[in-house]
């Protein structure tokens, strides 16, 4: 039989329909639309469009179809680091390389494939997302959750829209913020970018995003940094570090020339520090959430995994401190 969800907006809102069933049931936004599209979604009692906007008090019904079934999951045998895990959720702390779900190029060696192979139950879940709450890109390390029930999924998306989830990442960044402890909050639009659908960026018609970035230490030729998310778009802290000028090292897709950016006797230090590393300096340090059935409020720390602390000793030198703590003993400090 199909399910129906009804949501009622709560604030005064001038959100297009299709944005908010995309924040509501965490899903993307193509994937609200087709909703709407296909007749499912209802505003006050009347089908609705996509651009329509919401106000204070409309009420939003979507009937979902019932599932098709989805494709196959075959076993991928690695060993994963389980943070947490009950009957309606894990807590994940994913090594950096390992590709969360299914998707051209990577169909069977994915995180949820690893699941499967450890007999992890999984929410139900669109196409191959099974369980899926939210999604870190391949090569950033960290903490992620994934529901075991669909009450569980259903109740964790609500909390990622309504900016209850608490994610707090670390990373290391080119250049420098003017003194320790600085920081600021990036509040710009992303999307796709119009030629290279495979990148990000800021642009005025994207979506909403918002980060809050705070310097944690001062080094040669980077800064190690704190992020909170309060948003959780594509690439969202890679865009937006890179937007501000301090791109995150290693990364190779928004890292702006990496160390080459560098002059003067920065430079041979930079390429020290970028060759220690095969991929983006930036982890989920951090997660911070109440449990969907429970309501107890659940916090996890991750910590700085051992190829980031090999480019960290690298960064820092032996005479650097963070708030007088020494620099490798950061993630003492940091968490």
């Amino acid at each position: 039989m199909p399910e129906t969800l009804t949501f009622q907006v709560a604030v005064e809102s001038t959100e297009r329909l299709d944005r908010f069933l995309a924040n509501q049931l965490s899903i993307s936004r193509t994937q609200s639309a087709r909703l709407v599209a296909g007749g499912a979604v209802t505003v006050n009692g009347s089908v609705g469009r996509s651009g329509r906007r919401l106000a204070r008090g409309d009420t939003v019904a979507v009937e979902f179809p019932d599932r098709e079934p989805r494709r196959e999951l075959k076993p991928y045998p690695i060993s994963l680091d389980i943070a947490f895990e009950d009957e309606h959720l894990l807590v994940v702390n994913k090594p950096a390389g390992l590709v969360v779900h299914p998707a051209p190029g990577h169909w069977q060696d994915t995180l949820l494939n690893a699941l499967v192979t450890r007999g992890t139950a999984l929410a139900p879940g669109e196409g191959d997302r099974a369980g899926i709450v939210h999604r870190l890109d391949r090569d950033t390390s960290g903490l992620m959750m994934v529901a075991k029930t669909e009450e569980a999924h259903r109740r964790l998306g609500r909390a990622l829209a309504a900016r209850r989830v608490e994610r707090e990442y670390a990373a290391l960044v080119w250049g420098h913020m003017t003194k320790s402890g600085d920081g600021c909050v990036i509040d710009e639009p992303i999307a796709r970018h119009p030629r290279d659908r495979k990148r990000m960026m800021v642009v005025a018609t994207g979506r909403p995003a918002r980060s809050r970035v705070e310097q944690v230490a001062r080094f040669n030729a980077c800064d190690l940094v704190r992020v909170v998310l309060e948003t959780g778009r594509t690439h969202q802290i890679r865009v937006h570090l890179a937007h501000v000028g301090h791109p995150v090292v290693g990364d190779p897709v928004y890292g702006g020339g990496g160390a080459r950016r560098m002059t003067g006797p920065q430079r041979p230090h930079a390429e020290a520090v970028e060759g220690a590393l095969s991929r983006q300096a930036l982890h989920a340090a951090r997660l911070r959430f109440a449990h969907p059935a429970t309501g107890d409020m659940l916090e996890f720390r991750a910590e700085w995994p051992e190829d980031l602390q090999q480019c960290l000793a690298l960064a820092s030198g032996e005479s650097a401190l963070v708030a007088g703590v020494p620099a490798l003993d950061y993630f003492r400090f940091f968490t």
